[in-house]
């Protein structure tokens, strides 16, 4: 049987872990686990999964501790998961299928369906919502320069079929957690980039940006028929070019 290590970066993630491990118990041949210094019963939990546990410290960028996970691995294929993620028995199926096969293909894109509060959001350009997770060892691995990206996979990448569930929002207030550690690791970028603090880009980020991400997200990509969740979706999205940059400027002005 073809191995493959399913790798985690967490922290605190006890409530979410536990679903997350027990839907990949029958796929994985190792389970690597970097922990970002958890302060409830994360580590007890990956115990009770035999996980390979490495602790480390939790930087802003998660995705750095997500490559120490993914440079840990020591299987055949890689399938990089979120605590938050659930693997259904159907894509668990189709996996193994594609890495026991004789294809050329070093990588495959999963479609995912994301939770946010409490309904697995359709449209405003969420779903099929794809990321690329499972690769050959070797030969995939996270840029690691923003919380956004995608894994950069060496050849050739296919699609699979059944979808991975994010239970990622299931209450308003785990989205702003999330929403503020996004904004501050998006001011954190404009500074590092040289953004000027000027009319400009004033108006780029207060008034530009957010206006086109809500018409794009709850027009054009037809977030409404999502109902509420779409439309809180699409506003609160929107919101995280004025957030970040007026945390981005605040801090302009403390540093002069």
């Amino acid at each position: 049987m073809t191995k493959i290590s399913v790798v985690l970066a967490v922290f605190n993630e006890e409530s979410n872990l536990k679903t997350c491990l027990n839907s990949v118990k029958d796929l994985a041949w190792e389970i690597v686990i970097v922990d970002g210094g958890s302060k409830d019963k994360t580590l007890d939990i990956a115990k009770e999964f035999g996980a390979r546990i490495i602790q480390t410290n939790n930087p802003p960028n998660f995705h750095i501790n997500k490559n120490k996970a993914i440079d840990a691995a020591t299987g055949e294929w890689v399938l990089q998961l979120d605590a938050d993620e659930v693997i259904s028995a159907e894509l668990v199926e189709e996996m193994k299928k594609v890495i026991s096969s004789k294809l050329n293909i070093n990588g495959y894109w999963l479609p995912r369906k994301n939770l946010f509060l409490g309904r697995f959001l359709k449209k405003g350009g969420q779903y099929p919502d794809y990321t690329l997770r499972l690769y050959k060892k070797g030969k995939g691995r996270l840029p690691g320069k923003d919380v956004h990206e995608q894994a950069e996979v060496e050849g050739k990448v296919g699609y699979l079929k059944n979808d991975l569930m994010h239970l990622r929002d299931k209450d308003f207030s785990i989205y702003m957690e999330r929403f503020n550690r996004y904004t501050d690791l998006l001011a954190t970028q404009m500074k590092d980039g040289g953004l000027k603090k000027n009319l400009f880009s004033f108006l780029d980020y207060v008034i530009i940006k957010p206006n086109v991400w809500f018409v794009k997200s709850y027009f054009r990509h037809r977030g409404y028929v999502d109902g509420f969740p779409g439309f809180v979706f699409a506003l609160f999205s929107s919101f995280r070019f004025p957030v970040a940059f007026f945390k981005f400027w605040i801090h302009y002005e403390n540093r002069n």
